[in-house]
């Protein structure tokens, strides 16, 4: 986040993704979040960080250049006075998804070639599956998991079906935010890690639900099993990396609270920056009370960890998931909370697959994917 103020120059030129803050503006939380597209095209957005009834939370304020820095100010500022007052922003003229479908209708229906049979589809698909469960909410309230719910149940029975839905419901989301109802698009290319590809699920490696992977982490925490091989389990975890990343980590790829992996230890054969939790930076200073040189973490006979540990202790603990399978876990979790795809595939490392992507690894994100790990860490203590 910026430590200056913005100005109307850099938000009109700025191009690189990221969350730009509006520093020295008397604590407003507001940010540009610039994204880039699949089509390679770049888009801008207002966001608001501010503390509503006592949790953080992010509003959305409109997307640029329709919403200007100066109105985006003001937009803040009125936020920050109704919340000193005691009241909820969000209620202040935010429409019902419902509402919003129909707004969206009247939008298209000038550019359908049958208004009606369109508008009668629209409105069939989203009662049948969208309604029950966020007809009601306010559109800045619907949430990724909100999303995940919809369509999981019909996404690979009904895979036509799931992805008009999908994209109807994108559409709404989009027109919300560019109105300021909200920053982003939880029906976008978020939610892609949590869904199969062509209706087909596939899973490799038996996964825990994220919501359980706290609880087998203390699991471990309280085991008698080797120190060096429960740190190196929690740690691997932590860090939604790889067994063998893990096991070869060696003190010289730290360097303050970024670990290295070099290219020949990883899968996609390139380097990898992985930013370090406050709750990963613990568990290396246990393990240097342990060891101070050469590996990182040690099996019981003082050398690298065999491959096979890891599972053995999930194993004789009862817990039902692979260690691999905690990547998908952290996958899944992504999903769920709004993790940007492009964050949340930097931060497992996976291979660039499209364009877009691509651009986005020519940086490796580690800003936005240090804030993600800090959340991943606190949600694993929550236990």
């Amino acid at each position: 986040m910026r430590k200056r103020p913005l100005t109307a120059t850099f938000v009109a030129r700025v191009k690189k993704p990221g969350r730009y803050g509006d520093g020295g503006r008397g604590g407003l939380g507001l940010y540009l979040r610039v994204h880039l597209m699949k089509s390679g095209r770049v888009s801008k957005s207002w966001g608001q960080r501010i503390r509503v009834g006592g949790r953080p939370t992010n509003l959305g304020l409109g997307s640029y250049p329709v919403v200007t820095l100066k109105e985006a100010r003001e937009k803040a500022l009125e936020n920050r006075r109704a919340v000193h007052w005691g009241h909820d922003p969000r209620d202040a003229g935010v429409p019902t998804f419902e509402a919003a479908v129909e707004k969206v209708i009247e939008i298209h229906r000038s550019t359908w070639k049958n208004p009606p049979r369109m508008a009668g589809q629209w409105r069939q698909t989203l009662r049948d599956y969208a309604y029950p469960r966020i007809g009601r909410k306010r559109v800045g309230e619907v949430s990724t998991a909100d999303v995940l719910a919809i369509l999981k149940p019909i996404w690979s029975s009904k895979p036509p079906t799931a992805k008009a839905v999908r994209n109807r419901i994108s559409a709404v989301m989009r027109w919300a935010v560019a109105k300021g109802y909200r920053p982003d698009d939880p029906a976008g290319d978020t939610i892609a890690a949590a869904l199969p590809r062509n209706g087909n699920t596939t899973r490799h490696h038996k996964a825990l639900p994220h919501g359980e992977v706290a609880a087998a982490l203390a699991k471990v925490r309280n085991s008698d099993s080797h120190i060096g091989i429960r740190l190196a389990l929690e740690f691997m975890v932590l860090t939604a990396t790889r067994s063998s990343e893990v096991r070869g980590t060696a003190w010289e790829e730290i360097e303050r609270d970024v670990w290295t992996i070099p290219a020949t230890r990883m899968k996609a054969k390139r380097e990898h920056r992985v930013p370090l939790s406050a709750r990963a930076l613990e568990i290396l200073e246990e393990a240097r009370k342990h060891h101070d040189g050469g590996i990182v973490f040690r099996g019981v006979r003082g050398g690298a960890i065999h491959a096979s540990m890891f599972g053995k202790l999930l194993g004789d603990l009862g817990i039902k998931g692979t260690s691999h399978g905690m990547r998908s876990s952290f996958r899944d979790w992504c999903a769920e909370t709004s993790v940007a795809r492009e964050v949340a595939e930097a931060a497992l490392a996976h291979k660039v697959r499209s364009q877009a992507e691509a651009a986005y690894a020519r940086s490796d994100l580690l800003d936005r994917r240090r804030e993600v790990m800090e959340d991943w860490a606190e949600y694993l203590a929550s236990d």
